[in-house]
């Protein structure tokens, strides 16, 4: 084992007792065919499954809704690109020599990857218990102590729901341009309800950063307008 990897396992919590697994779960496929992307569908469900039994002990009151919506935080890429910073990850990354010079080891969705990869590479390794210490060491303290109202629904969400509850259709979202390079693009993104004849602009670093500011703003206007006298009011 590359004496490099060892800070790396002691901040997972877990020593790989076959080194390839963990070798492989650092390897993006522009180093080569032995990739992580395989380790990576499977870290995505296991991490799904450690956090879902996680949050059913540490919240034993909370509804099928809310433990649904505090896991989708948990596991959404900015959420794993943090964890994965927090180890050092992109210092130990194997990336082809024009990924890294593209900014490859900093990309959000490269490392949330490749720590779903770890998580899969665990769960190889060591079985259930493994892959479960693994996730503790990431979200652990986060999940001890996060509360239900801390996490609020996020605003494509709500958007919708305000949306369907007034038998509205689903607004729609276009890419209206993407600037920078490709490591560092900014988005910008249209949120529109065509049957009311509205739509609001957004602009993010990641195409789901820019659709969350175009939803907030348009949800926004939509509320306001949404009191007695207005032609918007169901």
């Amino acid at each position: 084992m590359n004496a490099d990897l060892a800070p790396l396992q002691q901040r997972l919590g877990h020593r790989f007792a076959q080194p390839a697994l963990l070798l492989r779960a650092l390897t993006h496929r522009s180093w080569g065919v032995e990739h992580n992307e395989r380790l990576e569908f499977l870290g995505d469900a296991v991490l799904n499954l450690v956090v879902s039994a996680l949050l059913y002990q540490r919240f034993a009151g909370s509804d099928e809704g809310d433990l649904t919506r505090v896991r989708a935080h948990l596991v959404r890429e900015d959420s794993l690109h943090r964890a994965a910073l927090a180890i050092g990850l992109p210092q130990v990354l194997r990336l082809s020599e024009g990924e890294a010079r593209g900014g490859g080891a900093q990309r959000a969705s490269i490392l949330a990857d490749a720590l779903e990869a770890l998580i899969g590479a665990a769960f190889l390794d060591g079985g259930y218990d493994a892959a479960q210490q693994v996730v503790r060491a990431l979200f652990g303290e986060l999940i001890a102590t996060t509360t239900i109202d801390s996490w609020t629904k996020d605003p494509k969400t709500e958007l919708q729901e305000w949306l369907q509850a007034r038998r509205l259709p689903v607004p729609a979202y276009r890419i209206v341009a993407a600037r920078g390079q490709a490591h560092a693009q900014t988005f910008e993104v249209e949120c529109s309800v065509a049957a009311l004849g509205l739509a609001e602009r957004g602009e993010g670093r990641s195409r789901r950063a820019a659709e969350q500011q175009a939803a907030q703003r348009l949800l926004e206007g939509l509320k306001a307008s949404d009191r007695p006298g207005s032609p918007l009011r169901s």
